[in-house]
């Protein structure tokens, strides 16, 4: 039987899960929520697909932006300006220059495109699925993409290893394939290469609109594009009936920003928050603005802790982001293993719940601890990346891009650049096949602009 028209577009609509997140998220931003509890609870048990009920939750969201924070201890602005004030801000840093740079430039591609692609096929699992899988396809601790092919059906059941995981597995893998994570260093490089350094978030979201198909984007991007669509501008895209306002999609769009700003982190976050602030708000801001900056600050340092809190250093220090981060270094300075980090983030984020496991937050703290206690060991680093489960593919992405600057891609393993084969497939208009390596080389072009 066809599925219907709302069938086939269902993430178009407001669903009960939407209401359900919409709720944790007002009471994460420190809303008292007293008032619309009644409301909440209705709908959270409603069929929200009829026109009524569809203006019931619409009516419901549009009560609960309309909220105000509460908590006295929290200074987190969404506007430029603002978050500016607050943050301590970081000088430029002199960057390397001809091969060596060009080396980084390289390294960032292929960071990102190899911890991601190791993470894929693990997102959504759980963190006894990642571990019981490659202990039982003995590639644990990992050395190389996961085994696919060959392996027991049961396992690849059990542990819910997708079907196409055929075409990334160590055995078979030949060029990196489409996934969000890693469309959006092309859209954002697309995006540069057309509107130049002063390009603004309405050429971002035009840029979107152009390329990127609907389909493509997810829980934040997916409201945003919505509502872009119904001529809702940044940064109104970002927070108009949007739950998934702090989830991690800005945070997977910081790498080109940190990239073609070499030695600049203050820019790159700048960069970053023309992109983010069309969809996200708050720490969903934070992160991008955070990210793209230990990639700026990655090409002059080499020392993980001082990388970290150069991103740091752009966000305000009262946010939630900035302590959850600072948590994972004073951890790290506690003498710790990886384990016991990996225990900490679990006991504070339940990974069985969606707005938990996909939150920015919860996000950055894995990917700080696995840059951390990886020890600039490509392999252990986008392992500690995704062991912990949550955002895997995202989190092995960004570890891997922050690494893949410091190390060079001269010293990426084979293991893992070998397969990619300096092959990039994406979902992008024009640009569904792509070499890695003109894809770095145009970076780096861009960066000198």
């Amino acid at each position: 039987m066809k599925k219907t028209w709302l069938e086939r577009n269902v993430w178009a609509y407001i669903g009960c899960g939407d209401i359900a997140v919409e709720r944790l998220q007002c009471k994460d931003e420190g809303k008292d929520i007293t008032p619309l509890e009644k409301e909440f609870d209705r709908l959270e048990k409603t069929d929200l697909f009829t026109p009524e009920a569809q203006k019931d939750a619409e009516a419901l969201l549009d009560k609960s932006a309309a909220l105000l924070c509460l908590d006295p201890e929290l200074r987190e602005p969404s506007c430029l300006e603002e978050i500016k004030k607050e943050a301590e801000g970081i000088k430029d840093m002199p960057a390397p220059a001809g091969e060596a740079l060009s080396d980084k430039f390289l390294g960032a591609w292929l960071g990102r495109i190899c911890g991601c692609t190791f993470g894929k096929p693990f997102e959504g699992r759980r963190k006894w699925m990642v571990s019981k899988y490659l202990k039982e396809t003995d590639n644990y601790p990992p050395v190389h993409y996961i085994s696919y092919r060959g392996v027991d059906p049961e396992l690849i059941k059990e542990c819910g290893i997708p079907d196409w995981t055929d075409r990334i597995c160590h055995e078979n893998m030949n060029g990196a394939i489409t996934d969000d994570d890693l469309n959006y260093p092309v859209i954002n490089l697309i995006c540069f290469k057309n509107h130049g350094k002063d390009f603004t978030p309405e050429d971002v979201a035009a840029t979107w609109l152009g390329y990127v198909p609907f389909g493509a984007v997810c829980t934040a991007e997916r409201v945003a594009y919505k509502n872009l669509c119904n001529m809702t501008e940044p940064p109104a895209s970002a927070s108009f009936r949007n739950p998934y306002r702090e989830w991690i999609g800005a945070q997977i769009r910081a790498d080109f920003w940190g990239w073609v700003s070499p030695g600049k982190p203050e820019q790159a976050a700048g960069y970053a928050w023309r992109d983010a602030c069309i969809s996200h708000v708050k720490n969903g801001i934070y992160g991008e603005m955070w990210a793209a900056a230990m990639m700026a600050a990655a090409f002059s340092l080499s020392d993980m802790k001082e990388i970290i809190k150069a991103g740091l250093k752009t966000v305000p220090p009262k946010s939630r982001l900035h302590r959850a981060v600072s948590r994972m270094l004073d951890l790290y300075d506690s003498g710790i293993s990886f384990e016991q980090a990996a225990e900490d983030i679990a006991s504070r984020w339940n990974e069985n719940h969606g707005h938990h496991w996909c939150h920015t937050i919860s996000n950055a703290e894995i990917v700080t601890a696995a840059l951390l206690w990886g020890e600039k060991d490509f392999s252990k680093t986008v392992f500690y990346s995704v062991f912990p489960g949550f955002d895997t593919d995202c989190n092995g992405a960004t570890a891997g891009s922050v690494l893949g600057i410091v190390l060079g891609g001269k010293a990426i393993p084979e293991s893992w650049t070998g397969p990619v084969n300096d092959t990039l497939e994406t979902a992008l208009a024009g640009y569904n096949n792509v070499k890695v390596s003109e894809m770095a080389a145009l970076t780096e072009e861009l960066s000198r602009k």
